[in-house]
């Protein structure tokens, strides 16, 4: 009989237990598909005496992660307990110490520390697979490390947070403000525990790295990535991007230029006709720009126990068959440290303020923005009861740096209440 692939599971949350729930149900399918039986030696978690719904008194149980990284049963640890540091951090690197190959959907681990837990596999012969760590159950490392292994990517981006995306499309779709909509997240428990991961753009920044260094063939640096979250976004800013034809997403973007690389995780507005702009609801997706493949668009569930138990099945299975490739597709030890750059391509920008109702002030902002060089597109100036008075500018094509300057002028201003709100419009 051919060996089973013996794996010990850290972790029986909503993944964990859906990786079990799999197993056992496909465990015929499995087999058939690798050539030998995929199998559960012992499992980890920190209360054994919870209900999880399904009978766990077949396995193995160990309290500690690290015992059951080292157990002498389990050929692949299975980290699916989260955090980049405590456990989870010493029981892969004890895993990976003692001969083990480790899987895990662990974002935050790997975005922080995945140059050097790839060089310490890589040193020992074992391969990290996390291809549940981005998009859930969207198959975007797969994507990237084997079919368009021939390209040179240009450029990624994508929506890669649930969260965010049900609260900017519910806005639009019930009127609702951010903070009603965040309210609601938080008792539909689809918030992290720490909600800033997830409308911070935390979460996905963590994504957005591992993409990127994949992609550009750089170390993961989470620390270079801009990050801004969607919590000054208002109903106005939703209603207002729509009558231009715009949307509103937090969207990721990584490319590699002269100066470095630019990776950005923010709130932008995309065409509505575009596959980002008709993105609804919890549902992530990927763009990938290549010289050979064009674009590729990838869309799927981004969360949940099915779709992030079903991405963790297919490295389980990858590995079951003798697949072995190198954590973020080719030798840590090519993998270039280059400098983080600010974006410089030019981009027309949505600027919203809250302007003082009094003679000259648009002559003002205007001169602030001429000062600098950016030059109006569309003006609009929307009633109020307010002493202030909100206005909508569309800016031309200018850089980051330059609007920068401008912004600083408007905040420095006797005219404008509190810094403006300034988004990028991203052309796809």
């Amino acid at each position: 009989m051919t060996k089973p692939l013996r794996l010990g599971i850290a972790g029986l949350g909503t993944v964990g237990i859906g990786v079990v729930k799999i197993i056992r149900r496909q465990a015929a399918l499995l087999e058939a598909r690798t050539g030998r039986p995929v199998v559960i030696s012992a499992v980890s978690a920190r209360d054994a005496s919870k209900d999880r719904g399904i009978s766990l008194s077949r396995y193995a149980w160990e309290s500690d992660p690290v015992a059951l990284a080292l157990r002498d049963d389990v050929d692949v640890f299975v980290e699916l307990m989260g955090g980049h540091e405590g456990p989870a951090k010493a029981a892969t690197e004890a895993a990976l110490a003692a001969g083990k190959d480790v899987v895990t959907a662990n974002k935050a681990l790997l975005a922080i520390h995945g140059q050097a837990l790839a060089e310490q596999a890589e040193a020992n012969g074992q391969v990290i697979r996390f291809e549940a760590a981005v998009a859930g159950g969207i198959p975007v490392i797969k994507s990237l490390t084997e079919g368009l292994a021939g390209n040179e990517i240009t450029r990624i981006m994508g929506v890669m947070n649930g969260t965010c995306n049900y609260i900017l499309t519910q806005m639009q779709a019930t009127g609702q403000g951010y903070n009603a909509l965040f309210e609601e997240c938080g008792k539909l428990g689809y918030l992290e525990a720490d909600p800033n991961l997830d409308v911070g753009g935390i979460d996905a920044g963590h994504k957005l790295a591992l993409l990127a260094s994949i992609a550009f063939g750089t170390k993961p640096s989470f620390d270079d990535i801009q990050l801004e979250g969607i919590q000054r976004i208002t109903l106005e800013d939703i209603t207002q991007a729509a009558d231009m034809g715009f949307r509103i997403k937090l969207l990721g973007v990584a490319q590699r230029s002269a100066r470095g690389l630019e990776q950005r995780m923010s709130p932008c507005l995309v065409p509505a006709s575009s596959p980002l702009g008709q993105l609804e609801g919890g549902t992530n997706m990927v763009v990938i720009e290549g010289d050979a493949v064009e674009q590729v668009v990838l869309r799927g569930p981004g969360a949940g126990e099915g779709p992030t138990a079903s991405a963790v099945l297919g490295d389980i299975c990858d590995l079951a068959r003798g697949l072995r490739i190198a954590t973020f597709g080719q030798p840590a030890a090519s993998l270039q440290d280059v400098p983080a750059a600010q974006t410089g391509l030019p981009a027309p920008y949505y600027l919203r303020m809250a302007l003082q109702d009094k003679p000259g002030a648009l002559a003002k902002v205007a001169a602030a923005l001429g000062d600098a060089g950016v030059s109006i597109d569309r003006m609009r100036q929307y009633s109020h009861s307010e002493p202030t008075a909100p206005v909508l500018i569309v800016t031309h094509k200018c850089t980051r740096a330059t609007l920068d300057i401008a912004l600083q002028a408007l905040e420095a201003s006797d005219v404008v209440d509190d810094a403006p709100v300034a988004l990028r419009i991203e052309e796809l």
